[in-house]
C-alpha cells in the first residue's frame, strides 16, 4: 500500500512539473540593426514594440543577445495595463554596418537584474519632513503641490546629466550639472549639502523662473510663451526606472487653449550614456491649428545659436538660485532640436529663444533636448565647441539606425 501511495505521489509531482513546463511559452526573434550613417554610434537605443513581435502570449520577461553575450534590456508598460508594450536595449555599432541580435521572449517572470544606467524618483514630503517615494500623483488643476514635492516633481538622471520636471502650470524642465560622470540624485535629491559639495557633487545650474527652461512645451499667445493653464487636472508620473532608460510623464486634462479642450501627455525619455532626452507629446485627438512653442531659455547675457531649421541653443552664465552669496554663477549650454515638419516660425520673447510649432491633423509631436554645464570634466568648455556639438547632435538624430525583425 505504501508503494502505491508513493507512486501516486511521484506521479503527481511529475504531472505538476510537466504541466508547468507545458504552460511556459517562449519565442525567439532575430532583429537586424543597420547604421547607414558615416559615423559610429554608441549607446544607440533600439526599441521594439511587443505587438510587432506577435508572440501569441503575454510577454513577462525577455533577454537580448549579441552573439553569445547577453546585453541589458528592459520591458516597459507605457499605458498602465500591466502588460509590456516595448522592449528597449542599447547597442554600439560601427558606421555603414549591420548587426543582428537574438531576442528571447517568455511568458514567465524573471528576477534577473542588470546594473542600472539611469535613476529616477518622485518624493512627497509628509508633515514631519520625511520624503516618501511615489510613482504617480494627480491633482485638480486649481491645486498647488509644488512645495510639497521635494524637488518639485520627478527627477531623473543618466551618468552624465540630471533633469527635473516642475509640478505646476509652468511644467518647466530644469537641469542639474555634474563635475564627474556618475549618479547623485538618490544621495542628494537634487539639493547637495555642504559635505556633498565638498566631495565634488554637482548642483542645480539654471534658474528657470518663468521661462521654458530647457525645451518645455509652452503655449504661444502671439507675443510670448504661456504656461499650461487652466486645466481640469494635472498628473506627473514615472513609468520606467531603468536599467536602460527612464521615462517620466506630465499629463493634463481639459487644457483650455486656443478654443480647444486638450488632453495632452508630455513624455520625457532619458537613456543610459546620454545627455539628451527625447520629448514626446501625445494628444487624445488630432490637432486643429493650435500653435505651441518650445526652445531654450535666454540665460542672462547668453550667446544664441540657430540654424533656422529647428535647432536652437544658447551659452550663458548666471546665478542658478536667488542666493548669490553661498552659490557662484553657473555657465551652461542649452539646446533643443525640433524636426522641421513641426516648425512654423522662429520667434523670441523676453525669456526665451523659441520656435512656434504645430501638427495640424496629427496627435503627436517629438523633439529632443540636451545641455552641458561648464563644471563638467567631460563636457564642453566654450560656446564654439557647444554649438559645433549641437550641429553634430542634430545630424546624428537625423540618421537613426534602421531596425528590422527578420
Amino acid at each position: 500500500m505504501k508503494k502505491v501511495v508513493a507512486s501516486i505521489f511521484l506521479l503527481s509531482i511529475c504531472t505538476t512539473a510537466l504541466m508547468g513546463a507545458v504552460k511556459a511559452s517562449t519565442k525567439s526573434v532575430v532583429v537586424e540593426v543597420e547604421n547607414n550613417w558615416n559615423k559610429a554610434k554608441s549607446d544607440e537605443p533600439v526599441v521594439l514594440k511587443i505587438s510587432d513581435l506577435k508572440t501569441g502570449f503575454v510577454v513577462k520577461s525577455a533577454t537580448v543577445w549579441d552573439g553569445e553575450k547577453e546585453i541589458p534590456s528592459q520591458l516597459d508598460d507605457l499605458n498602465s495595463d500591466r502588460k509590456a508594450d516595448e522592449l528597449a536595449f542599447l547597442i554600439n555599432i560601427d558606421p555603414q554596418t549591420k548587426k543582428t541580435f537574438k531576442v528571447v521572449l517568455s511568458d514567465q517572470k524573471s528576477d534577473k537584474k542588470y546594473p542600472s544606467r539611469v535613476f529616477a524618483e518622485m518624493l512627497v514630503s509628509d508633515k514631519k519632513g520625511k520624503h516618501v517615494p511615489i510613482h504617480s500623483l494627480t491633482i485638480p488643476g486649481t491645486s498647488n503641490i509644488y512645495n510639497q514635492l521635494h524637488h518639485h516633481g520627478p527627477a531623473f538622471e543618466s551618468e552624465l546629466v540630471a533633469y527635473r520636471l516642475y509640478f505646476d502650470q509652468k511644467q518647466t524642465v530644469d537641469i542639474y550639472g555634474k563635475f564627474n560622470k556618475g549618479f547623485e540624485i538618490e544621495a542628494c535629491q537634487f539639493y547637495p549639502n555642504d559635505d556633498q559639495l565638498a566631495k565634488g557633487f554637482g548642483d542645480d545650474v539654471l534658474r528657470v523662473s518663468g521661462s521654458c527652461g530647457l525645451g518645455a512645451l509652452k503655449g504661444w499667445n502671439g507675443k510670448k510663451a504661456t504656461h499650461i493653464e487652466p486645466v481640469l487636472q494635472r498628473t506627473e508620473r514615472i513609468l520606467a526606472y531603468g536599467p536602460v532608460r527612464t521615462i517620466c510623464e506630465i499629463e493634463v486634462n481639459d487644457w483650455e487653449y486656443q478654443g480647444s479642450a486638450l488632453n495632452m501627455i508630455n513624455r520625457y525619455t532619458l537613456y543610459g550614456g546620454h545627455r539628451d532626452a527625447i520629448v514626446e507629446t501625445f494628444f487624445e485627438e488630432p490637432l486643429k491649428n493650435e500653435l505651441f512653442c518650445t526652445g531654450v531659455q535666454d540665460v542672462k547675457g547668453s550667446i544664441s545659436y540657430s540654424d533656422h531649421k529647428g535647432l536652437i541653443g544658447c551659452w550663458g552664465t548666471d546665478w542658478p538660485v536667488n542666493d548669490t552669496v553661498k552659490y557662484a554663477k553657473e555657465t551652461v549650454g542649452l539646446a533643443t532640436y525640433i524636426p522641421q515638419k513641426y516648425v512654423k516660425a522662429e520667434v523670441k520673447d523676453n525669456a526665451n529663444y523659441l520656435y512656434t510649432i504645430g501638427a495640424e491633423g496629427q496627435a503627436y509631436i517629438r523633439y529632443n533636448i540636451m545641455f552641458t554645464s561648464l563644471k563638467e570634466t567631460f563636457g564642453y568648455k566654450t560656446p564654439e565647441a557647444w554649438f559645433a556639438y549641437m550641429r553634430e547632435w542634430k545630424e546624428e538624430i537625423d540618421h537613426p539606425v534602421l531596425v528590422k525583425i527578420l
